[in-house]
């Protein structure tokens, strides 16, 4: 069992800082402080022959809420974040922070109309989570969210600021971005914010859009953004120069490039081809180790 981690002066509640920094990467926080002006763009094509596949197989007895490749993104997104720690780092007032979990959040769209509202599903990962217990914890967020009497803390904090007088809402709105830089907002404001998880995603597809990419934001902590798109067929290519068409899917990243090299994003996005592509591998923990390198 790894050894708990003793709280130190300038950690966070919600991740540690970071003492080790080589000299290039404590510069950087500091000289390029908002996330952002930081942002970089990846986007990956996933063929989806042997997710469809899996998918079929799973949901032969599964009929009540049927695994979907939503489903299977969020959960690679985890075990790459899990298995690739730089990923789950942020910047906050020039700082590094190492967070403390891995999580996730979406939005929940209620009802698929103009008029449909909307709410949160924040997901928290453990190391040992795998794709069927992450596929219950989607369950009951999802109809949870979907029930309408359901809110989160955020959406009832800024309730309260749009009813104040605007000087005042003003007012409170800046000092609380104070706050955030420091990391000290009211945890009841901001536990259901997505904007201070892991990753967020945002199912496009499931809205017939094409796949794009999402900003940063320098409030909160997220420093990596998904968007899913729709799927759509493409050729693949072989030596002799012949083709098959195939479905696949398109994903489009947004970084904090200020958090690794290239190098690291490179293998980290590899494992989360590898995984989208195996998904059999998300059947075992998230914190197992995936031979990947060279494949």
């Amino acid at each position: 069992m790894a050894e708990q981690y003793k709280r130190r002066r300038g950690d966070r509640r919600d991740g540690r800082l970071l003492r080790e920094l080589d000299s290039l990467h404590f510069i950087t926080g500091i000289i390029y402080p908002n996330r952002c002006d930081n942002e970089a763009y990846i986007s990956v094509k996933v063929d989806l022959t042997a997710m469809n596949a899996y998918l079929a197989r799973k949901n032969e007895e599964e009929t009540d809420f049927p695994y979907t490749m939503f489903h299977i993104v969020v959960a690679a997104l985890e075990k790459t974040i899990t298995l690739r720690p730089k990923l789950n780092r942020f910047i906050a007032n020039c700082n590094f922070y190492q967070r403390n979990e891995v999580t996730a959040s979406f939005i929940v769209k209620k009802k698929f109309s103009d008029n449909g509202g909307e709410s949160l599903a924040f997901i928290h990962a453990k190391d040992e989570e795998t794709v069927d217990t992450l596929h219950e914890q989607l369950f009951k967020k999802i109809m949870n969210c979907r029930s309408e009497e359901t809110g989160d803390s955020t959406e009832g904090a800024m309730d309260i600021l749009n009813k104040m007088p605007r000087w005042l809402s003003k007012t409170a709105i800046k000092t609380i971005c104070w706050l955030d830089r420091h990391g000290w907002v009211p945890k009841s404001m901001v536990e259901s914010d997505p904007y201070y998880s892991s990753v967020v995603l945002s199912n496009l597809g499931s809205i017939g859009l094409k796949c794009g990419y999402h900003h940063l934001t320098n409030w909160g902590t997220c420093s990596l953004f998904c968007i899913v798109g729709e799927k759509k067929t493409a050729p693949y290519f072989t030596a002799d120069g012949s083709y098959e068409m195939r479905e696949t899917l398109d994903l489009g990243l947004t970084i904090d490039e200020r958090l690794a090299d290239g190098y690291y994003y490179s293998k980290s996005i590899k494992l989360l081809k590898y995984l989208l592509e195996h998904p059999e591998l998300l059947e075992r923990p998230a914190n197992e180790e995936v031979d990947y390198d060279h494949h």
